[in-house]
């Protein structure tokens, strides 16, 4: 694998590695500018750049007569945006089926294609790695002391005290976790940098993911609900509401699509419910909670600033816990583990599940302050009783992750643990 001084080495580092070992294509998705192709290009001995302002068209035209031809070269062969000739597609993994060893390919793209219905599910061929905007521990801001891995074994003996002051969190969430945010030290570059992002999707991508024309007015008002909402389960009629309020004319059926055009982009990435067997019969709620795939977008869509974020800590803590899901994400990510949240009818609810692929699970609580510690441990701790555990088995562990600095494990083992202490 090749390393070099501007690369800083992520998470998924190690899962693309295997999976170019186990199979002949890896397909790695997620949200333009979240650092894909520098990640696959770090594995790549050739590279095919779809979007090259000076061969895109004569690529395209390649792919339409002959798409072979695009995959010669030195192997494992990275074809960054393939999703813009999908007859790539199918040439990759009749290419795999033909050559028999693995390794051969590494597809990249953020935007989810439109499938034809001649196009191969993969299976058998592909692996697939999603990738999400950097961790803290992967932007070097996290210490790593405490691990999930260590949390699901049942490591006690770790401590940790996180370098992060509740000042630096809040230019976190804003500056985000985009590599080229992370690297740039001027703060007024990175905000605008962040706002152009978001201005991109609003005015071209939304319009260009499936070439329906959309109304860039009408996908700002989308956004900003859904980040006045954000870490929050919303569903799209409230949305709907909101739009309407502020004298949207639009329809549940065009939210829908609008909705759909965002998550094939990899800008919503929504937290889904837990399914879980349960002491009581208690029914669960369904609605997903509302989060965007970074939360500098929500902060840029609310106009959000440091000031701001102090002044109205409702909202911080919002978009710190939409922080701390992103990391949660990245870091169950490399344990093959999901994430969702729990909620039922009785207004019991838990902030995130994280549930790996053998079973096991843990319970974690998102909470800004230490003054609210005590609450949410006897939170973890209703939880827990009400879980039955003879069909689930009990949890890993039960967590509180903070924006506090010290890491410590309390008397009646539930966690503590800073967000800035936190890895894989």
């Amino acid at each position: 694998m090749k390393m070099n001084n501007v690369y800083l080495p992520r998470i998924a580092d190690k899962k693309l590695e295997l999976a170019l070992q186990s199979s002949g294509a890896v397909l790695i998705v997620g949200p333009k500018w979240c650092g894909k192709t520098e990640t696959a290009k770090q594995f790549a001995k050739s590279t095919l750049y779809m979007q090259h302002p000076d061969f895109a068209e004569n690529y395209l035209k390649m792919a339409s007569l002959k798409p072979s031809e695009l995959l010669e070269g030195e192997t494992p062969r990275l074809i960054d945006e393939w999703q813009d000739a999908p007859v790539l597609w199918n040439a990759v993994r009749f290419t795999v089926d033909q050559r028999k060893s693995k390794g051969q390919f590494i597809l990249t793209g953020s935007v989810v294609p439109k499938m034809a219905k001649n196009m191969h599910s993969g299976a058998g061929r592909f692996s697939k790695l999603t990738m999400r905007t950097m961790s803290l521990f992967e932007s070097k801001e996290s210490t790593g002391e405490i691990s999930l891995t260590g949390l699901f074994n049942g490591k006690t003996e770790m401590m940790g005290t996180s370098k992060l002051t509740i000042d630096d969190l809040a230019y976190i969430l804003l500056r985000g976790g985009w590599p080229e945010t992370v690297k740039e030290k001027n703060a007024e570059a990175v905000m605008q940098t962040v706002f152009d992002y978001v201005e991109a999707i609003i005015n071209e991508d939304m319009s260009r993911v499936d070439g329906k024309k959309r109304k860039p007015a009408r996908v700002r008002s989308l956004l900003r609900s859904i980040a006045r909402h954000i870490s929050s389960p919303v569903n799209n009629s409230t949305i709907l509401k909101d739009l309407t309020a502020n004298d949207e004319i639009i329809s549940d059926k065009t939210i829908v699509d609008y909705i759909n055009a965002l998550k094939k982009l990899y800008v919503i990435d929504d937290l889904p419910v837990w399914s879980v067997t349960m002491r009581s019969k208690t029914a669960m709620r369904t609605t997903p909670k509302r989060h965007l795939t970074d939360p500098s977008i929500a902060g840029v869509l609310l106009g959000a600033n440091r000031a701001k974020l102090f002044n109205d800590l409702h909202t911080f803590g919002l978009l710190f816990e939409s922080l701390a899901v992103r990391d949660l994400r990245v870091y169950a990510d490399s344990l093959n583990g999901n994430v969702f949240y729990y909620r039922d009818k009785l207004g019991c609810e838990v902030d995130v599940i994280i549930e790996l692929s053998d079973g096991r699970w843990g319970a974690v609580e998102i909470k800004m302050g230490g003054n609210e510690e005590e609450k949410a441990a006897e939170n973890l701790l209703k939880f827990k009783k009400n879980v039955d555990t003879e069909k689930m088995g009990g949890p890993s562990f039960l967590a509180i992750v903070t924006a506090t600095q010290i890491a410590y494990q309390r008397d009646d083992g539930v966690w503590v643990i800073p967000l800035g202490c936190l890895k894989d």
